[in-house]
């Protein structure tokens, strides 16, 4: 067994959840600012950010909502964002982070597999959350701020409770985001306080944030890429954020230019616009050092180009829900064309032959398995998923296909798993197609991802008509039934999908028609 070791030395396995991880990294001045909403210019101190998770906890388990119950988050990125998710942290529950552009439908799923208890919103989302929990076990909507006929956040608050609610740091659910993972539908990932805490000090081990320092926070929130890169390792570093509820490139650049951000945490999109945007010329970016980017492969000519730009170091990391996220990163002045990164601290890796099994030298192209303490649990309800993505021995078999070269430096070539990642989401071509297939014009349908310069991939949609069928009558059909970023961009009529014998469509004989 070739295995592959980091090179960095081990951070310590500490008993702490990851509000009291959060909590130690704050220091002892309680005015000073460490959440800004970015619109606005609003202000929430270290005390207040402490006394609303306090609060917000004793009321949960005051009413039964906090130790052993799940609450369901959708909301943008705000302030009070961070408060819900550690309010629910310190009482002992644990937390389902939705995405608010989902449809009822959508979020119907996820309150019910999660067995949400209550959900948290914002007053533009509630005609959604109140067609969503029909027939869910939630309770109760509850809104941050107000909003006509609906509940405020401020009735959840109680009477501040002073310590953590005890969990077991090794089995509790802290936190359940959603991730197609390899296929099939969205998936519940079970993240414990363990792996989230490890993964924390996994990162700031090799990371230079400093005390004080501010970044930007479009990244959302209920993403795992925004809910631990930015809001608990920043956080826990001594740093703040100021948080942007929707991405917007003039209101990025004039936020990284007022408050003199040290770095920016992208997505590939945005690495393309700060390269050849020329509104990037108009602000004053002089503060920035470092631009990381995430969430999707980003060719190594873009990172040089926004380096060059900016005159900064461009980077990137690899990671993955269900890896907490991160398992390879770029510390300071180490960066290298191309490359993710190298091995996290804790984390062993293998590159494994995909025909054979076997496991492959460096230099050689195969698919990455992790094993490391930021491991997720496994996918709620799901045994069988669960299996498929992590074995016996703690492997997790990432679907993704990449090589180390002789420095340890990983390079993400392909992907082995048939997901879709437009502009840093992930679209599952078995959701897509599931949703197609309804359409009575429809007879037989595959989606796969179509490169494209901006968004990395669109889903396209191979269709065999039973009617007349258009890429237009595709995407009104769709919707109102899926997520934007979930719609087909690109479709082709065709005669048949092509299968294997046990039925299994073959997308790799329609990516290969594509690039011909």
């Amino acid at each position: 067994m070739a295995i592959i070791k980091s090179s960095f030395s081990d951070v310590e396995v500490r008993e702490l959840t990851i509000t009291q991880r959060v909590f130690e990294g704050l220091g002892d001045n309680p005015a000073r600012v460490i959440l800004i909403d970015g619109p606005t210019g609003r202000e929430l101190t270290v005390g207040q950010f402490v006394g609303g998770i306090k609060s917000l906890a004793g009321g949960l388990n005051a009413r039964g909502l906090g130790t052993g119950a799940c609450v369901a988050l959708m909301a943008p990125n705000l302030p009070e964002y961070c408060v819900v998710f550690h309010g629910v942290a310190w009482a002992g529950g644990t937390i389902t982070t939705i995405n608010p552009t989902y449809t009822a439908h959508e979020v119907r799923h996820q309150l019910t597999n999660a067995n949400a208890s209550i959900l948290i919103t914002i007053a533009p989302f509630l005609d959604t959350a109140r067609e969503a929990i029909r027939d869910t076990g939630v309770s109760e909507i509850y809104v941050i701020g107000e909003a006509p006929g609906a509940r405020p956040l401020a009735e959840l608050m109680g009477t501040p409770q002073d310590s953590q609610t005890p969990v077991d740091l090794e089995e509790h659910i802290l936190a359940l985001p959603y991730s197609s993972g390899t296929t099939g539908l969205p998936k519940g990932v079970m993240l414990t306080h363990r792996s989230m805490v490890m993964n924390v000090d996994q990162t700031l081990h090799v990371s230079d944030i400093e005390e004080g320092e501010f970044s930007v926070a479009f990244l959302p929130f209920f993403h795992i890429y925004g809910m631990q890169v930015l809001i608990n390792m920043h956080l826990a570093a001594g740093a703040g954020l100021v948080t942007m509820p929707r991405f917007d490139l003039e209101q990025f650049l004039d936020l990284c230019s007022k408050y003199r951000t040290r770095r920016m945490w992208i997505v590939p999109p945005i690495a393309i616009a700060l390269a050849k945007h020329p509104i990037v010329d108009e602000y004053d970016l002089s503060a920035v050092e470092h631009v990381n980017s995430g969430a999707a492969p980003l060719g190594g000519d873009v990172a040089a180009l926004v380096g060059r730009r900016l005159d900064c170091v461009a980077t990137q990391g690899y990671g993955m829900t269900e890896l907490s996220p991160v398992s390879h990163l770029t510390p300071p002045g180490k960066a290298r064309t191309g490359a993710s990164g190298l091995t996290a601290p804790n984390t062993e890796c293998r590159i494994v032959s995909t025909e054979t099994g076997e496991d492959l030298n460096r230099g050689e192209a195969g698919e990455l398995w992790v094993r490391g303490p930021q491991v997720m649990k496994g996918y709620l309800n799901n045994p069988e998923a669960t299996a498929e993505a992590l074995d016996s021995e703690g492997w997790l078999h990432t679907g993704d296909i990449g090589y180390f070269d002789e420095d340890g430096y990983l390079f993400i070539t392909d992907r082995l798993k048939e997901l879709i990642k437009f502009k840093g989401f992930q679209v599952a071509p078995a959701e897509l197609e599931a949703e197609l297939l309804t359409h009575p014009d429809i007879a037989d349908v595959a989606v796969i991802g179509a490169p494209d310069d901006e968004a990395g991939e669109v889903p396209m949609a191979f269709v065999v008509p039973a009617g007349d069928v258009t890429l237009e009558t595709v995407q009104s059909f769709l919707e109102g039934r899926l997520s934007h970023y979930k719609q087909v961009r690109r479709m082709e009529i065709v005669d048949e999908i092509p299968k294997s014998a046990s039925g299994k469509i073959l997308r790799r004989v329609l990516r290969d028609g594509l690039a011909g």
